[in-house]
């Protein structure tokens, strides 16, 4: 049965087809006969126990500068108008983001939304990845430079970054000789009012940090992104560059740990970031991959998505 089907994301005008994984999960839910919406999350409006949101009908397709078509904006009651929205904005996981996860709560029990936006909210990705400590290398959380420098004292090169950045935006090596640790504790203060994480350094990284994908608690695939000529980060969006890999049996051993828990939260497409065996984040909230994972492996995985999603609406 056709499906309608709502996705909450940045401006279509502004993405990359080539490579954005919401583009490619609305090209296989077009392909499915499904009808598709789309909406930012500053278009949310809630009124005496409705939400709604001003939403485009829209049409998509694989063309360079002509890749949609988009109707009319009608206020679209989520609850009775639409079968599934899809929680796919991009971060920074600010009080914004916050807002719009408690406001697609208020959905529960009637519209199915993906990620579910309770959990998303209790997950930020560089904080519930602590649940699972035993995987990751050795971190620190805080403001405190004397804390920060402790830290570094005992574990050599570390890297600092961000609690809530993404996109490998503001990520820092600091070498053994700690030079520019100070100034950078100052600025991480002076910029975030929250902490910032600080990880031993994992020289792995040069080999590539992997993005696993999962789907319902269960892996399909991984693609291993290697970092560009002198840098550290390895994200596509930081000019890193993906290649084919397999999963390992420490990455399968970390998959099971992770599986069970992703699907009772309800967390149904997830992307989790490995380096050379040690777990670093679990990405929940847009999380990136499919694109080029399905063109190293010759998969769909945007299908096995929306398999698992027409499974929970089947059983609901």
């Amino acid at each position: 049965m056709p499906l309608t089907i709502a996705v909450q994301m940045d401006p279509l005008e502004g993405i990359n087809i080539a490579g954005d994984s919401t583009f490619a999960l609305m090209l296989e839910a077009q392909a499915r006969g499904h009808r598709l919406f789309h909406y930012r999350a500053d278009q949310l409006t809630y009124e005496d126990g409705r939400l709604r949101a001003l939403a485009r009908p829209v049409e998509v397709r694989r063309v360079e500068g002509d890749h949609f078509t988009a109707g009319e904006p009608r206020s679209l009651d989520l609850a009775d108008d639409s079968d599934v929205v899809l929680m796919r904005q991009d971060p920074p996981f600010d009080i914004a983001y916050i807002t719009a996860a408690h406001l697609l709560e208020r959905l529960a029990g009637r519209t199915l939304v993906v990620n579910d936006p309770r959990s998303v909210r209790d997950a930020p990705e560089k904080l519930w990845v602590l649940d699972f400590a035993r995987f990751m290398p050795a971190t620190l959380i805080t403001r405190s430079f004397q804390e920060l420098t402790a830290f570094h004292k005992r574990h050599g090169e570390i890297v600092v970054k961000p609690l809530h950045g993404n996109a490998g935006a503001a990520v820092f090596r600091i070498g053994a000789d700690g030079t520019n640790l100070r100034a950078l504790a100052e600025l991480f203060s002076e910029v975030w009012r929250e902490p910032f994480i600080a990880q031993a350094f994992l020289p792995a990284v040069s080999e590539g940090d992997k993005r696993i994908i999962l789907v319902d608690g269960e892996p399909v695939g991984a693609i291993n992104r290697i970092p560009g000529e002198g840098e550290i980060r390895s994200n596509l969006a930081a000019g890193g560059t993906a290649a084919k890999t397999e999963l390992t049996e420490r990455e399968r051993e970390i998959c099971a740990a992770l599986g069970p828990e992703l699907k009772a939260r309800g967390l149904l497409f997830v992307g989790i970031d490995v380096i050379g065996g040690r777990l670093t984040e679990i990405n929940v909230t847009s999380p990136t991959g499919l694109v080029a994972l399905d063109r190293f492996n010759g998969t769909n995985t945007p299908g096995i998505i929306w398999d698992a999603i027409q499974r929970k609406l089947h059983a609901s």
